[in-house]
């Protein structure tokens, strides 16, 4: 028996003295190019790690801190690979077919999770030719803790048949539509938690600082599948791949935010916040505007949308709209996401990396002018005009000062719109697709839709709760 726990400690000091990593850095991984990446892991305090990268053949070393830990910084080079990277302690860490490339962080809840394997439809379809040394997939374990977590499990995978099918569907179409635009490694980090609120993937302290954002996360709705207390997802998953660098952030959530619209467009701001400081970097941020569903009320998701549209002022974000993009209504999960990924890359393309993309904007309400009975509105990134893509435009209501809206009729000048009912004789507001799930039939010439909006902030008559 004592020889036994006498063998179990010499074990035990033998794993403590060696170098480990967490496990985002491993073979096969994108580190994202010419900027200075971190190296980080565990050995003995005062233990000298020494690094070294084969696309400079640079040794850098390093001390263990008192608690156990220790870091580094490389300076990558532009595109390429394979590389290696050694990390030599008592032990020494091998990592091998490394490129070097752009990094994405794909997060959010379901309809970002959702994969091939899952149902989406055109994934599917790219299963038998989706081989490509050239994009790489981090595939993170779902977890959700009390505090800060030093490390996150999940495994670099080379894209094929095998790694697609159970990888977020919008994150591979956006990475393959940037490695086809930009010629370079993709790296992409599916670390996303199905029927999650976006409460949980900001850190406690900071959704308690406001008192709507408090109210929101005091108010979730208790579910079975996805944890339901502020914080836990920031710190299950995101504290632990902070140190991590990357190009950029896409995002696609709300439904599960229904609960307390109000307070989603200063969620998504403290969130974006958040994450740029912990990361220290002002990376961009793409996110997906949700699509209609019949969720069996009028306005809720109306108003999600409604603060997924204003959260565009913060700098460096972009919002694709998908109203377009259902072919069921019933289905919370449309079963196509190639366009919603290439409208996301679209958005990367021309703000991050600069390139001349046509039309990547949907066209977004700018003002009114009241004449008479009808009422004239002007949109802006509609540059070639609007169109009716039906022939018939759909989605219009109207009301007077009575705030009692009614179907509208509307045609089209240019990018202009003139909107009115016949029973409506002073008019004062319209409101465009602004309900649960609409049908619009409103877009640029371009082809793409025009974002859902209503020029009132008039009361909605929904239950208002107090702090």
């Amino acid at each position: 028996m004592k020889t036994a726990l006498l063998l179990w400690l010499l074990l035990l000091a033998r794993a403590q003295a060696e170098v480990v990593l967490p496990s985002i850095l491993a073979s096969d991984m994108v580190l994202q190019q010419e900027t200075d990446v971190t190296i980080w892991g565990w050995a003995n305090p005062t233990e000298k790690i020494t690094v070294t990268a084969s696309w400079d053949n640079r040794l850098v070393s390093v001390t263990g801190a008192a608690d156990a830990t220790w870091k580094i910084r490389l300076r990558t080079p532009k595109s390429g690979g394979p590389y290696s990277i050694t990390i030599k302690g008592n032990n020494t860490v091998l990592l091998t077919n490394l490129l070097i490339g752009e990094v994405w962080l794909c997060s959010g809840q379901s309809n970002m999770a959702l994969t091939a394997g899952g149902g989406v439809k055109d994934a599917r379809a790219e299963l038998p030719n989706a081989h490509n040394p050239n994009m790489r997939f981090f595939k993170m374990n779902r977890r959700a803790a009390a505090s800060p977590q030093n490390d996150v499990g999940g495994n670099w995978s080379i894209c094929d048949s095998v790694s697609l099918k159970r990888f977020s569907a919008v994150g591979y179409f956006f990475g393959k539509k940037l490695h086809a635009e930009l010629g370079v490694p993709i790296g992409l980090i599916d670390m996303s938690w199905g029927g999650s609120k976006m409460d949980t993937w900001v850190p406690e302290a900071i959704v308690n600082l406001y008192p709507e954002t408090r109210h929101s996360g005091r108010t979730m709705v208790k579910t079975p599948w996805a944890p339901n207390v502020p914080g836990v997802l920031f710190n299950g998953m995101v504290a632990p791949i902070t140190p991590f660098a990357i190009a950029g952030v896409i995002w696609y959530q709300g439904e599960s935010n229904r609960h307390y619209a109000p307070a989603y467009c200063q969620l998504t701001r403290l969130l974006v916040e958040s994450w740029r400081g912990l990361w220290q970097a002002d990376f961009p941020f793409y996110f997906v505007q949700l699509a209609p569903y019949r969720y069996g009320g009028t306005f809720e998701t109306a108003l999600i949308r409604e603060n997924q549209t204003r959260a565009m002022a913060i700098p460096k974000t972009g919002m694709v709209v998908t109203t377009d993009l259902v072919d069921n209504l019933d289905d919370i999960h449309p079963a196509y996401k190639k366009k919603v990924g290439n409208r996301l890359a679209n958005w990367a393309l021309a703000d991050t990396y600069h390139q001349k993309i046509d039309s990547y904007k949907s066209p977004q309400y700018r003002s009114l002018r009241i004449d008479g009975n009808h009422i004239w509105l002007t949109f802006d990134h509609a540059p070639n005009g609007l169109i009716a893509r039906t022939g018939v435009l759909t989605e219009f209501e109207i009301a007077g000062a009575d705030q009692v809206f009614r179907k509208a009729r509307a045609r089209i000048k240019h990018n202009t719109v003139e909107v009115w009912a016949d029973s409506v004789e002073n008019p004062v507001a319209v409101r465009f697709a602004f309900r649960d799930a609409p049908e619009p039939t409103l877009f640029s010439a371009e082809g793409l839709p025009v974002i859902p909006f209503r020029t009132d902030d008039w009361d909605l008559g929904l239950v208002k709760k107090e702090w």
